[in-house]
């Protein structure tokens, strides 16, 4: 059966909030992978949500810069919102899906992996994480929903 995983990856670049910072934090963005039955993963690359910069994702958690700032064959969420039900595509777009969940998505639909969700959205507050998810249950029905779990950070 086919698996996969989002992950994050560490780019170079600094958000504009830290750039005054004296050790600014790290910044990191999700990314969808596919993984092989060896349990590798299959290669790809990915651009970063804040400076644009194009890494070789390699592993979980692990990528190489490219030396160039843009590549015309990464996906976009255009390129995968044309093969979904205008409803998914409203649903993603209404919740202001980032490429991750819009992949997680396409993942789910091509390998019919009914049953499996993506989250929509979460907050925090006072201890407890609050959030929406679409369940995606055959082709084209899915179903919105909410939960809501108590975290102990120690």
């Amino acid at each position: 059966m086919p698996s996969c995983q989002k992950h994050l990856i560490t780019c170079r670049c600094i958000l504009p909030q830290f750039k005054r910072v004296t050790n600014p934090p790290d910044h990191q963005f999700v990314v969808f992978s596919t993984v092989n039955d060896d349990d590798t993963i299959n290669v790809k690359f990915a651009q970063c949500n804040n400076c644009g910069i194009v890494h070789k994702v390699t592993d979980i958690c692990r990528s190489e810069i490219v030396a160039r700032e843009s590549m015309g064959s990464i996906k976009t969420i255009s390129d995968i919102k044309l093969g979904f039900s205008t409803d998914l595509a409203n649903l993603l777009e209404a919740n202001n899906a980032e490429l991750h969940a819009w992949e997680h998505a396409q993942f789910i639909i091509e390998n019919k992996l009914w049953g499996d969700f993506i989250v929509l959205s979460t907050d925090e507050e006072a201890g407890l994480r609050e959030g929406k998810y679409v369940r995606i249950l055959g082709e084209n029905m899915f179903k919105v929903d909410t939960f809501t779990r108590e975290e102990n950070v120690k």
